[in-house]
């Protein structure tokens, strides 16, 4: 079979937890289905993360709505409640369903489901899986479960660009395996094609984590918001191995320690993780030092609680039972994308969004831990539920209900217009995406300020007029992919004159009420 024949229902960009929730789903429903991915199916980012998923599976409506208040605490006013009730809602019959079709979580001696507390959780509703590989588990289920069906699969196919035709999106453009471009048809494309971790110098994101999806939604005109929500993860271990190992949340949920390089304690380990960050990277900055210390010596029973943390410390030579764990920040998480309702629609009829590339308004400023797999999971489902109703367009809900609406009820709706810069394709990719990552690292990380942010946005304009044309080559068109997406976020947040969430500004350090409103952001198409 020419899968570039075939007219199909869905087409799924990305084979993380979302997109493969998503064409399970679909399959279930009996719609056409094709997934593409650059890779294989099981080198998503979900497989690299570690915590767990955040889900009230009890029953009870008093912890769903601390579940509730937790997200909303930790996304610094810039939630969209309604989103955020689906989550919870909706979030524990999600992670059941996972089970059924063959995940593994943890369990205690007797047989129910163990639990764990991270950073901005008020109580232990966090599920895992072989300690800290809950990500390696729901990947393994997803794949199998998507293997088993008549999706179509397409592993090693780079997406390039969507398919636009009369204002709508009516598929994709990809390169293939052998490096020859083909066009996808579909009546929809579900955008879900994860972060971009790899904008910065240092992070826990793969390699292949380049923005993908969101410089493509940017290129045909889609609205993005809250693209200026940057998190970093405060515990990866301060190692040359890129992507970073991840210290995971847990460890300071059972008791580890964080320490200046005085030894000293100097942050409440539970705090959201934009607050340990931020509070990390200053006593690094006043000290001069590129790490601080995570201390679990405390901690009974390491290497069977955390086993795969356990491999990679012994790795590089540190045992944790008796070493101070040296730890930086680095980039883990973007809070935003391109803008949903409550079903994953986007402004571009026929485009869909769900996972780590969306902003469905859950996240806001700062995402609460382990709430990111249980996101793509409730609205990759519920993308396809739309889709099977024959749903087109975005409907006034959720995050997109301003917009539509032009009402300034709730969270208001700030627009900005980007500028398309002249792009180039002369340049050394490989050089180009090293400059990239160093600027946004230095001058767009955890703290910025108005000199830093005009600073790269000059870096990234003369980036974009060497090497930031969109191309069929894969490698340079991962550089135009990070050169767009640094393009937005550097924008937003110069835009964005406080400090809010992942969201800090030394020239303004306070949170202003008054903006307390979602950016949204769009180019012209072309």
């Amino acid at each position: 079979m020419n899968p570039a024949a075939e007219h199909l229902d869905l087409v799924v960009v990305g084979s993380g937890v979302a997109g493969l929730s998503a064409a399970v789903r679909a399959a279930d429903h009996g719609l056409r289905v094709g997934v593409v991915t650059k890779g294989r199916l099981e080198q998503a980012t979900t497989r690299w993360a570690q915590g767990g998923i955040a889900a009230v599976l009890s029953g009870d409506p008093d912890s769903t709505d601390l579940h509730l208040a937790d997200t909303l605490a930790a996304g610094a006013g810039l939630c969209d409640e309604s989103a955020v009730r689906v989550l919870v809602d909706e979030g524990p019959g999600r992670v059941l369903d996972l089970i059924a079709r063959g995940a593994v979580f943890d369990r205690d001696d007797a047989g129910d489901l163990e639990l764990a507390r991270e950073g901005g959780h008020s109580t232990a509703r966090v599920v895992h899986a072989g300690g800290v590989a809950t990500g390696v588990e729901i990947e393994r289920a997803l794949v199998e479960a998507v293997e088993s069906t008549a999706a179509v699969l397409l592993e090693r196919w780079f997406a390039v660009d969507l398919l636009l035709e009369a204002g709508e999106c009516v598929g994709v453009v990809a390169v293939d395996g052998s490096g020859e471009s083909r066009s996808l048809s579909a009546d929809n494309v579900l955008l879900a094609a994860g972060g971009s971790g790899q904008l910065f110098a240092v992070t826990t994101n793969p390699l292949e984590a380049t923005g993908d999806g969101l410089a493509m939604a940017l290129r045909a005109g889609a609205a993005v918001a809250d693209v200026e929500f940057v998190q970093f993860h405060p515990t990866a271990l301060h190692h040359p191995r890129m992507p970073r190992p991840l210290l995971s949340e847990a460890l300071r949920g059972h008791g580890a320690i964080l320490r200046d390089h005085d030894g000293e304690r100097f942050v409440d380990e539970l705090a959201p993780r934009d607050v340990v960050a931020r509070a990390m990277t200053r006593r690094m900055l006043d000290a001069d030092v590129e790490h601080l210390w995570l201390d679990a010596t405390g901690l009974d029973g390491f290497r069977t609680r955390f086993p795969t943390i356990s491999v990679q410390l012994e790795e590089v030579g540190l045992d944790p039972t008796t070493d101070w764990l040296p730890i930086a920040p680095a980039a883990h998480y973007h809070c935003g994308g391109v803008l949903t309702d409550l079903d994953g629609a986007t402004t571009l009829p026929g485009l869909w969004a769900a996972g780590e590339v969306a902003c469905t308004g859950i996240h806001g400023a700062n995402r609460l831990a382990s709430n990111s797999l249980l996101d793509g999971m409730v609205y990759g489902a519920r993308v396809v539920e739309a889709v099977a109703a024959g749903r087109r367009g975005a409907e006034a809900t959720g995050p997109m209900r301003p917009l539509l609406e032009d009402s300034d009820a709730g969270i208001g709706i700030r627009r900005l217009a980007l500028e398309t810069p002249a792009r180039g394709t002369g340049a050394d990719v490989v050089a180009c995406r090293h400059e990239l990552q160093h600027v946004m690292t230095r001058c767009a990380g955890v703290v910025r300020s108005g000199a830093s942010l005009a600073e790269a946005a000059a870096a990234i304009d003369d980036l974009a007029g060497r090497c930031g044309a969109a191309s069929t080559d894969p490698a340079r068109a991962e550089v135009a992919n990070l050169v767009a997406v640094a393009g937005a976020l550097v924008a937003a947040a110069a835009e964005r004159t406080e400090s809010r969430g992942a969201h800090t500004r030394d020239d303004h350090p306070a949170t202003d009420d008054g903006q307390r409103e979602r950016l949204v952001l769009t180019i012209a198409p072309g």
